[in-house]
């Protein structure tokens, strides 16, 4: 009998191991990653022995997708909560699948599978998620409050990390609104260090926007005194965020989907020298062009947006011969959370601005 209750424990053992990257949860098709997956398994009667399992407190949505979904809704907080939950009822996921984004959660730790003893973290702990919900398998059990203006969402719910994901405890001394809509765009500021040289002239398309102001005052401390940070928002209507930034020099009002029209304003207060990093972060389709051309010759953009289209970037470039760097918006860059948080910390105008914006 005892052999047999050991075998038993064995067989039960290896049902609950699970793949790194969460392949184990998927449900169609077979064979690939969760995130271009269609549907994932979001019963979490049991986890495998590398998720992590937490109660969720809110979900940021994607800018793009939270856009999106307010449009399809005729902005009706009970429509958008219907078209959130057959989202996730349907695939198991958040991934909204006309833009094909998530967004990310804050919860707390439920359950921790018995492969991951060894890392800092335990049952209680408050943490964000920060990998997509586009790929993270997630339960809505309830819709408690839209904040319409936040794309910040409560809910009664839970769901899963893989052992190959990415979280961060949420700080004691930063408000969780706040936390939580800093760390779903952390990638972007992270990315300036990379991409941003001292003297450097900087367009941040959809400057007005929390990944867009981030990436102005990154941006600034990269590029230096000597360097110049151009703040493009889309319309009149609160562009004095964005002028009354310190770390701000310019702001030109114009809208990247009009492509031509950006350019003539660019080239107006650069001396046509246009710019040497173009950062996207607008959350409308069609704005890739705007981008491109208000780049110097071998000069770089990042895309950040969700919204952008890999096809129209690649082919309008090379439709209007611009040799150019592109870069896709990786939201994950090593001390994301960290740098981001930290600028909350450091930056008095930001710490405001966003507090009052997001709490």
């Amino acid at each position: 009998m005892h052999f047999i209750h050991l075998f038993l424990i064995i067989i039960i053992s290896l049902q609950k191991k699970g793949n790194k990257y969460g392949t184990h949860r998927v449900v169609e098709p077979k064979g690939v990653l969760p995130q271009p997956a269609i549907r994932v398994d979001n019963n979490f009667s049991e986890i495998y022995d590398n998720e992590i399992l937490c109660d969720v407190i809110t979900l940021n949505i994607d800018s793009a997708s939270f856009t999106d979904i307010k449009e399809c809704a005729g902005n009706d907080p009970q429509k958008v909560a219907r078209i959130m939950t057959d989202i996730v009822n349907q695939y198991g996921k958040h991934k909204n699948p006309r833009t094909g984004s998530g967004g990310i959660f804050i919860g707390q730790v439920n359950k921790i599978g018995d492969s991951l003893n060894k890392i800092d973290l335990k049952k209680g702990d408050r943490i964000a998620g920060l990998v997509s919900l586009s790929l993270t398998p997630l339960r809505i059990d309830e819709i408690l409050t839209i904040h319409m203006d936040k794309d910040q969402v409560d809910i009664k719910g839970q769901a899963l990390l893989f052992e190959s994901g990415i979280w961060t405890k949420l700080p004691d001394d930063i408000p969780d609104p706040l936390a939580l809509a800093v760390l779903d765009v952390a990638g972007a500021p992270a990315q300036m260090n990379r991409l941003v040289n001292p003297g450097d002239t900087v367009a941040v398309i959809g400057a007005k926007g929390k990944s867009g102001l981030l990436c102005c005052y990154q941006a600034k401390k990269k590029a230096g005194p000597h360097g110049r940070i151009i703040a493009i928002v889309h319309r009149e209507v609160g562009k004095e965020d964005a002028e009354n930034a310190p770390f701000v020099d310019e702001v030109i009002v114009g809208r990247a989907d009009r492509a031509l029209d950006l350019l003539q304003k660019v080239e107006q207060v650069t001396d046509g020298k246009l710019c040497d990093v173009v950062v996207s972060c607008v959350s409308r389709e069609n704005c890739e062009m705007g981008a491109i051309l208000i780049t110097r010759d071998f000069g770089k953009v990042y895309f950040f947006s969700m919204a952008t289209s890999f096809t129209k970037a690649a082919l309008g470039a090379e439709g209007t011969r611009k040799d150019i760097q592109m870069i896709i918006g990786n939201g994950y860059c090593e001390g994301h959370a960290d740098l981001t948080l930290n600028i909350m910390r450091k930056n008095a105008y930001l710490r405001d601005l966003y507090t009052k914006r997001y709490c």
